[in-house]
């Protein structure tokens, strides 16, 4: 059982095998609060990795599958059978396990992107869940605290009119040409898809944008780099935005800056106010209003306007909560979803939408920087 009394869930897992990165983030998500118990999975497409991906992780013999059609079919067909399954795998593996199982009445988490492609995106879109299975978009970011905090604060008319969003997100662990499992798949288009860097951090940035601002695009202007000689997708993103209602943006994503780790920035400015935060120190967010000092909000402590329905804090102010936490808030507010107790979180946990716009927003952004950063809408790709 669960720490709140309900059964836990019974979790299958694609890809994540033995040395995957984020298979491992997706299962320390999924137990931290207790809402789910990992029981089958399919782990890798390779026979051997997947079986000894399985005896490692202690999967009874008979829940280890070779290929995600098995365990679907045969999870489907048993009475303890699997309830979710949580797809970890390079992205052009997310359309046909997605569809599977969602077919097969399973609820469904992916990581993000969708798909590799639009056309997988907007196929996805139009199948018709069996038992009404749900589907969640693993853009993790969206579940920190103070991140939905700024979200309530722009809806609460705090900033006023939105006029500017500056979005980032540098990293330089691809500064130099490197072959490992994690930058293999990543910088090959017949598994990343067409974007490099855009398809897996650029869409982090733009998610947290749309997410935080409310704010929908109009169109962008996109220019698309590969620094790194011979690399065929890009590894540096800059991109101008314009958002419907007349605010204006920016988004940067790069895989070659030099000294970032992984720092992701958000900065919103409106007609009486703006917020920063950064997600190397996600438990404090800048808020000003204007003529007034800056102040600075933290997790858990005095906030200004109304606390964020379903912040999900989980801990005293003060004792810090980060990556590994926002994850698990999705998890854990997808698990009610499940039971059927989540309407506290419509509109807040990313769905199978989000990722489509996400999809429209790569192909977007590689169609204008192929015309010379031509203003590209949304609505012609």
């Amino acid at each position: 059982m669960a720490e709140n009394g309900e059964p836990r869930i019974r979790l299958g897992m694609v890809g994540g095998g033995t040395g995957a990165f984020i298979g491992y983030v997706h299962r320390i998500a999924a137990r931290l609060d207790d809402d789910y118990e990992l029981v089958a999975g399919a782990l890798s497409s390779r026979p051997d990795v997947a079986i000894e991906s399985g005896k490692n992780l202690r999967l009874a013999e008979d829940r280890i599958y070779t290929s995600y059609e098995e365990m679907a079919a045969k999870e489907a067909a048993r009475k303890d059978g699997i309830q979710a399954v949580s797809i970890v795998t390079p992205n052009h593996m997310h359309f046909g396990p997605a569809k599977t199982f969602l077919e097969a009445g399973i609820h469904v988490i992916c990581d993000k992107p969708l798909t590799s492609t639009l056309e997988d995106a907007r196929a996805l879109a139009t199948i018709k869940p069996k038992k009404g299975a749900k589907f969640l978009l693993t853009h993790n970011y969206t579940g920190y605290p103070l991140v939905r905090q700024a979200r309530e604060l722009v809806k609460s008319g705090a900033l006023g009119k939105i006029r500017i969003v500056q979005v980032e997100y540098p990293q330089d662990w691809l500064t130099e040409a490197v072959s490992s499992k994690q930058a293999d798949w990543r910088t090959d288009p017949k598994r990343s898809g067409a974007g490099g860097a855009i398809g897996d951090i650029g869409t982090h940035a733009y998610n947290l944008a749309r997410f935080v601002t409310g704010l929908k695009l109009d169109a962008l202007s996109a220019d698309l780099t590969s620094f790194v000689k011979g690399r065929k997708l890009d590894d540096n993103v800059q991109i101008l935005l314009r958002f419907q209602g007349g605010a204006r943006g920016m988004l940067w994503a790069s895989q070659v800056a030099v000294g970032h780790e992984n720092g992701l920035k958000l900065r919103v400015y409106g007609e009486k106010g703006s917020i920063e935060w950064v997600q190397a120190n996600p438990n404090e967010m800048w808020y000003a209003e204007f003529g007034k000092p800056r102040q600075l909000l933290t997790r858990g402590g005095s906030i200004a306007g109304n606390v964020a329905p379903a912040m999900n804090v989980r801990i005293p102010g003060g004792h810090p909560e980060g990556y590994l936490e926002a994850f698990a808030t999705l998890y854990s507010q997808f698990a009610e979803v499940i039971r059927g107790n989540g309407k506290a979180y419509a509109g807040i946990l990313p769905s199978l939408a989000d990722g489509v716009e996400g999809m429209e927003f790569i192909t977007a952004a590689v169609q204008s920087s192929k015309n010379d950063g031509k203003w590209t809408k949304l609505s012609d790709v």
